[in-house]
């Protein structure tokens, strides 16, 4: 059975401002990933981070314990975590290009404020396009 856990947490330093941040974050994630069959997808917006993440249970929980360790992420929060039937996300690890505009197209100021309502749709709105 596959879940889908989605987390919203606050960045520390210079994670996911710069180019080359986010550029060695999606090499090191897609090569763990792909070794894991976790497809996943995330979001920098004004220091903050939105990821869903999707696999079997023991991969997506292991996967969670090395983010919960890794002194990048402060602030984790649990939005949402749940079975599905199928895997929204085809990518072992892809980036939202425009956050700012998908925060406007749901009303939320900062990934800060999102709940699990909103992370939920902004799965759904992801999938779609």
């Amino acid at each position: 059975m596959l879940y889908r856990l989605i987390y919203a947490s606050e960045t520390v330093g210079s994670v996911g401002a710069s180019t080359l941040s986010v550029a060695q974050i999606l090499g090191a994630a897609t090569v763990n990933n792909r070794r894991d069959n976790i497809t996943s997808a995330v979001m920098f917006h004004d220091g903050w981070c939105l990821q869903g993440i999707e696999g079997h249970r023991p991969d997506v929980d292991r996967l969670m314990r090395r983010i919960r360790e890794d002194r990048r992420h402060g602030s984790i929060r649990i939005l949402s975590d749940r079975p599905v039937a199928e895997r929204s996300f085809p990518e072992p690890m892809a980036l939202c290009e425009d956050p700012a505009a998908m925060l406007r197209a749901f009303g939320v100021a900062n990934l800060a404020d999102v709940t699990a309502y909103d992370a939920d749709r902004i799965v759904e709105l992801k999938q779609a396009a």
